[in-house]
């Protein structure tokens, strides 16, 4: 890649697509890529094709697990790889009567886990009411994705740490890499120095230490167009280095790797990597990874209350084949039949160990 194109793709990254007006903001347009010519023309196998070789098509949910709600696209970051396209100029904002609605769902199911995201979920005005109230619902794994440098960002989310404490929420934070170079590269300038300080300061509270039950994981995503390398190995790199460096700790680390969507897409067709790394994540496809993709055991709602097979379906717009469409008519029969809609992207969640947004799944 020339050093031309690498400084225009960070000068781009400033703002989101839709902000740019960019082609690939429209979902549509990321579509017509994924089933384009690479496809159409037989090179590499549609995803549906290939996982029908082991008989897993249709892909058909199993019990839910898992509410995955995505309470809006804000975000104080604008990262490179981010698939959500969220930043700073994204307002769109659950509001608190759609998460009534998810309140609703949440006490009338078998769902055990609750998975918090965004943009930075914290930046919701609602989201303290919205944890607080969700945690007398009994949930079992209250998840937040926090971006560690929220809790920086600003004097009123300072205090993140212990409230994050109070509810006993899992914090999964976002850390490219134990290395300020590799991590400022994907998510911007300064943001290592205040991912290590939001990290101390949740250790400082009790999270992530050995013997704590505050959960505190880390997630590793690839600063470029190539696949995550062995999760198990990573984790222990990642341990060593921050202990050693910045006397860190955390409890696992979640290898995920990207996906071809969003402003990782645009990043792929920008660099001229995008048709390598399709071959890449087809060739690394691996049918046991097809069995646990996250699809499978969750449901994702968008800010609005749209219901999707995953937060990736999401992203394209591609809501749940089903009668039932929106979070304020969830029925847990009728999805439970639904067909999981599936396309080329896929092929990032079941390449090598597979991935899902709790690390590897095979």
């Amino acid at each position: 890649m020339t050093q031309s194109i690498l400084t225009d793709i960070k000068k781009a990254a400033k703002k989101s697509l839709k902000a740019r007006k960019d082609a690939l903001a429209n979902t549509q347009t990321q579509m017509e890529v994924l089933n384009g010519d690479l496809f159409a023309d037989g090179e590499l196998p549609f995803f549906k094709d290939k996982i029908a070789e082991t008989g897993q098509f249709p892909l058909k949910p199993k019990t839910l697990e898992v509410l995955q709600i995505n309470v809006g696209y804000m975000c104080n970051q604008v990262c490179a790889h981010c698939h959500v396209d969220a930043g700073p100029d994204r307002k769109e904002i659950m509001t608190r009567e759609t998460m009534g609605q998810c309140l609703e769902v949440i006490r009338n199911t078998g769902a055990h886990t609750l998975d918090l995201t965004g943009g930075a979920p914290e930046m919701n005005p609602d989201f303290r009411w919205f944890v607080e109230e969700a945690s007398k619902a009994g949930i079992k794994d209250f998840i937040v994705r926090s971006n560690l440098t929220i809790i920086l960002a600003n004097k009123k989310y300072h205090d993140l740490p212990e409230f994050f404490k109070k509810h006993n929420v899992h914090v999964v934070s976002s850390m490219p890499h134990y290395t300020r170079g590799k991590t400022d590269k994907q998510r911007g300038d300064g943001v290592f120095d205040k991912s290590i300080k939001a990290l101390q300061m949740l250790n400082e509270v009790g999270y992530g230490m050995p013997d704590s039950n505050l959960r505190l994981d880390l997630v590793y995503n690839p600063s470029g167009a190539f696949l995550p390398a062995d999760q198990a190995a990573m984790e222990h790199d990642f341990k060593k280095a921050l202990k050693e460096d910045f006397d860190i700790d955390f409890h696992n680390l979640f290898a995920i790797t990207n996906l071809p969507i969003s402003r990782f897409l645009d990043y792929l067709i920008a660099s001229d990597n995008y048709e390598d790394y399709m071959y890449s994540l087809v060739e690394a496809y691996n049918p046991a990874a097809v069995e646990n993709v996250m699809c499978t055991n969750t449901i994702s709602v968008s800010w609005d209350g749209w219901l999707y097979d995953c937060d990736f379906n999401q992203m394209l717009d591609l809501k749940v084949a089903s009668k039932v469409k929106h979070i304020k008519h969830y029925n847990d029969d009728v999805l439970n039949n639904r067909d999981i809609i599936i396309s080329q992207h896929c092929y990032g969640c079941t390449a090598g160990a597979g991935s899902s947004c709790q690390g590897t799944v095979a």
